[in-house]
């Protein structure tokens, strides 16, 4: 079992024909991601050779939904075409669109994810400025690396990019059922709280660890979710215990104001929704052999 992404998976690359989405693609296909076309006006009708497999290019994501079946997209196009991309993505109606792009003005993600919501919902989006989601062994959308750990029985959520590499690598012995990196921006589409009900609904997730960052109050609302709906052990890391308040710190929501977004009151929170939370990914990781082994 998995959440969102499977083996039966049938990927798209918007962007597929830049020198970023020849590259991932390359690497999607290498994991055994089945990507079924490409999509870009200008070159439709073309194929690409990935290493002896032939991906089709097509002009828009409805031709290529209509010609492929595919229900995955992801997007790796330009950030002031991002907000272009993801709409033609929800007109489509394909049930999952991972928006890689990273950059993407504020209002230009809050106006596709008011347009999905505006059209139902059909579309589930994550990210945007987020590493995708990987269903290990079965299928690797985004740019996660897919040799760094195994097929198994946790799940993870993150705001991370790179502390999703990391954690997923520290405990790379015991694998992981999905890992969805959902990225750090002020809005995105899927939140911790989405990951969290799908982990807890999923049987073959045993434990979830959740990886959260300093500003905005996403942990707080996640912890308060747990409590109420979440029956599987839960492991938490919040970056970002050493940030000076008022500073932005990488991601454009890693923003404190006062006490309100601090480590600490997430870290807080959290406790008191029953999660152990790490000081480090290390000890973070070391949390969850202790839970799976007990």
């Amino acid at each position: 079992m998995a959440i969102w992404l499977n083996k039966d998976s049938k990927v798209i690359v918007q962007g597929m024909t830049g020198a970023t989405g020849m590259k991932h693609t390359k690497l999607m296909l290498g994991d055994g991601t089945n990507v079924v076309g490409g999509v870009n006006p200008r070159k439709a009708g073309q194929t690409v050779d990935f290493d002896g497999t032939e991906v089709p290019v097509f002009g828009t994501v409805k031709e290529a939904i209509e010609k492929t079946g595919a229900n995955v997209s992801v997007i790796f196009v330009p950030e002031k075409f991002t907000k272009d991309a993801v709409v033609e993505a929800i007109d489509a109606e394909i049930p999952l669109a991972v928006v890689i792009t990273e950059g993407i003005a504020v209002h230009d993600t809050a106006a596709f994810w008011a347009y999905a919501g505006k059209k139902g919902n059909k579309t589930r989006i994550i990210g945007p400025n987020c590493p995708g989601i990987i269903t290990p062994g079965q299928s690797n959308v985004g740019i996660i690396p897919g040799d760094i750990t195994k097929p198994g029985r946790i799940g993870l959520v993150s705001k991370s990019g790179t502390l999703t590499y990391q954690m997923m690598y520290e405990l790379r012995d015991i694998g992981f059922s999905t890992a969805v990196g959902i990225g750090g921006d002020p809005i995105i589409g899927t939140t911790h709280i989405d990951a969290l009900a799908a982990f807890q609904d999923d049987p073959d997730t045993d434990l979830i660890v959740m990886i959260g960052e300093i500003g905005g109050d996403a942990e707080e609302r996640a912890a308060a979710f747990i409590k109420e709906n979440v029956t599987k052990p839960v492991v938490g890391y919040v970056a970002g215990f050493t940030a000076p308040e008022g500073k932005t710190m990488g991601h454009a929501g890693a923003i404190v104001s006062g006490s309100s977004g601090t480590a600490q009151a997430k870290k807080e929170a959290l406790e008191a929704a029953g999660v152990k939370v790490g000081k480090t990914p290390t000890e973070t990781a070391k949390l969850a052999r202790e839970i799976l082994s007990a």
